[in-house]
């Protein structure tokens, strides 16, 4: 799922209408939503748009209802022109808040900010001769691994011959560690947790290879078929090891700008930078909006409020500039980071780690 989200999110970047500041409807409504909000929204829109413009919107919510009928009780978010004919929905994995926009493209921050804080991960629940993968997207478990070995029990003998045993096992257990490594190497994503009983955890770990090693985020130590318990346990650890590289991003920006190195921070440079394709991470303050406009023919976007584009003169559109900025990420194949890090507010609420100068 999180492959599709990531698929969605950089075709949606892709999108938009130079020729029109209004074409492209989104909406993102939580499960517990009645019509009231749908209502009082195409109502607003109905009331500011005019000719083309209010025929494509009015087409385009008739279309979008009928999505929305068929998935009553869900959290979902739709994107969707009939001027292009273009309709695209997605549910959701958590609530979100209730939007519905128009503009001359998709609007992309509350997917992305999902794609960022619910990542996904793959959880190896393993004991020394059993062992499952779990392949988790976005709270959810996908699809799911299982290997298993017959492997002796313990020996009671002494002697030679319990320590012949004791080879015999420790190789058998060791051959089916292997196996499991061999099976996460193809399938692993950027984040693994390793859980289970005992010392098969631990051994499992010391045999990754050093490119599984750096995406271990934790080892638990818990009951092989407690497996409700594990993915609860485990979405939290997630949860956490996102919040500290969200911070650990904004330290890294700190340190590049105090040594004049690959950074760029504030508005005016972080655009400037996403724009020429230089940013390789993108640091977003979550839950702001930044007032400005943008010239669809020019493709200029600033701060503050103009009618008409300083360049070319042709009309310009409101914008929300760090969704622009976003979008410029996302078409870059830029990564996202959002974060609520007091530090970010003092840099002007974006900043990016650079590819290049």
């Amino acid at each position: 799922m999180s492959e599709d989200f990531n698929e969605l999110v950089k075709e949606l970047s892709d999108l938009y209408d130079p020729d029109s500041m209004d074409t492209f409807v989104t909406l993102y409504l939580h499960r517990e939503s009645n019509n009231k909000f749908i209502e009082r929204r195409v109502k607003a829109c109905k009331t500011v748009l005019k000719n083309e413009e209010l025929k494509n919107f009015i087409a385009t919510i008739d279309k979008i209802s009928t999505i929305i009928k068929k998935n009553i009780g869900k959290n979902i978010a739709v994107f969707a022109s009939d001027k292009h004919n273009y309709f695209r929905y997605t549910n959701l994995p958590v609530k979100v808040e209730n939007l519905l926009i128009v503009d001359s493209s998709p609007y992309l921050r509350p997917l992305a900010r999902i794609l960022d804080e619910w990542e996904s991960f793959t959880l190896v629940l393993v004991n020394s001769n059993y062992a499952k993968i779990f392949s988790v997207s976005l709270g959810k478990i996908e699809s799911t691994k299982s290997l298993s070995a017959d492997i002796m029990n313990k020996h009671k003998k002494g002697g030679w011959s319990q320590a012949r045993f004791n080879r015999l096992r420790k190789g058998a257990i060791n051959e089916f560690l292997s196996e499991l490594v061999e099976a996460l190497q193809k399938r692993a994503d950027d984040h693994i947790i390793i859980a289970g009983p005992g010392q098969a955890k631990k051994q499992l770990r010391d045999m990754l290879p050093k490119n599984l090693q750096e995406r271990l985020v934790q080892l638990v130590d818990i009951d092989i078929d407690d497996e409700k318990e594990l993915l609860k346990e485990s979405i939290t650890l997630i949860s956490e090891d996102e919040k500290q590289r969200s911070h650990d991003a904004v330290q890294r920006l700190k340190e590049e700008i105090l040594k004049d190195g690959l950074a760029a921070y504030g508005v005016e440079e972080t655009l400037k930078a996403v724009k020429n394709g230089q940013v390789e991470l993108l640091i977003i303050e979550k839950n702001l909006r930044i007032a400005g406009w943008i010239c669809e023919n020019c493709q200029v976007v600033n701060t503050g409020n103009k009618k008409n584009c300083p360049y070319c003169s042709k009309k310009t559109s409101e914008v929300d500039v760090l969704e622009e900025i976003l979008e410029f990420a996302e078409r870059t194949d830029a990564k996202i980071e959002f974060t609520d890090d007091e530090e970010i507010s003092n840099l002007g609420h974006v900043g990016a780690i650079l590819r290049f100068k």
